[in-house]
């Protein structure tokens, strides 16, 4: 394979923090490991940087996050065994098809979510029943054509008939209002008995920071919000390895 340009952390880094979880087997244990190793990290405003008429460069780092690349790479670490592997997870997560270009980058997160359910890394959590129908005309993304999407997701005041439901390691992403945006922010749950935490990059609080569910919730105006849950199938030795 042909080195591309690229930007970020050392192999030695990943290869340290891919050492405190060897022995996690799960996937969803391993992205609550990793989503804790990373708490207090700064928080960087549009760390991808990038233009539809430049040349992408890779980037993958630890040193901050917004909310998209914190659980991106907390979900590219629980996959891989090797620093290599981190690296074409990270890849294949955050464009399609793993081509690193500006325009196949997974800009909207209905489309992050389209892309890494096709490849087998995460599956929507069905909450028939629960749902509602948004269609968007999505143009928020200066360089990107106007799309037309529909999506499902849950409201807010029905949060909690889904809430039993919901595990430590999956993955909520919060609909906007906004009538050309889908998905304002992302993060990572940990359930601690019946409390459900939210892990996260904040923009408020400047860092990636592990707060109460019901507290974000109740600070926020949202449409509703979608989850998915990392595949077991899809980490280490099996099937969906890079």
């Amino acid at each position: 394979m042909s080195e591309m340009p690229s930007r970020g952390v050392g192999g030695r880094s990943v290869g340290r923090l891919l050492s405190t979880a060897r022995a996690l087997r799960s996937v969803a244990g391993r992205v609550e490991a990793f989503s804790k190793l990373l708490l207090g990290r700064p928080y960087r405003a549009e760390p991808l940087g990038g233009s539809p008429d430049g040349s992408e460069l890779f980037t993958a780092s630890l040193a901050g996050f917004d909310c998209v690349t914190y659980v991106e790479t907390v979900l590219a670490l629980s996959l891989a065994a090797t620093p290599e592997e981190f690296t074409l997870w990270l890849r294949r997560i955050r464009y399609e098809d793993g081509r690193v270009e500006w325009a196949r980058r997974n800009h909207y997160m209905t489309g992050w979510v389209r892309s890494n359910a096709r490849i087998g890394v995460v599956r929507p959590l069905s909450a028939a029943g629960l749902e509602n129908r948004k269609e968007r005309v999505l143009d928020v993304v200066p360089g990107l054509p106007p799309r037309r999407v529909g999506f499902s997701c849950v409201p807010k005041r029905e949060l909690g008939k889904l809430a039993r439901r919901l595990l430590t390691g999956d993955l909520i992403f919060f609909a906007s209002t906004r009538p050309h945006l889908d998905v304002f922010h992302c993060g990572i749950l940990v359930r601690d008995g019946d409390r459900l935490q939210l892990r996260h990059a904040a923009r408020s609080r400047q860092g990636t920071v592990e707060e109460d569910l019901s507290g974000f919730l109740g600070e926020n105006r949202m449409a509703g919000v979608l989850v998915v849950r990392p595949l077991p199938e899809s980490g280490k030795g099996s099937k969906g390895s890079p």
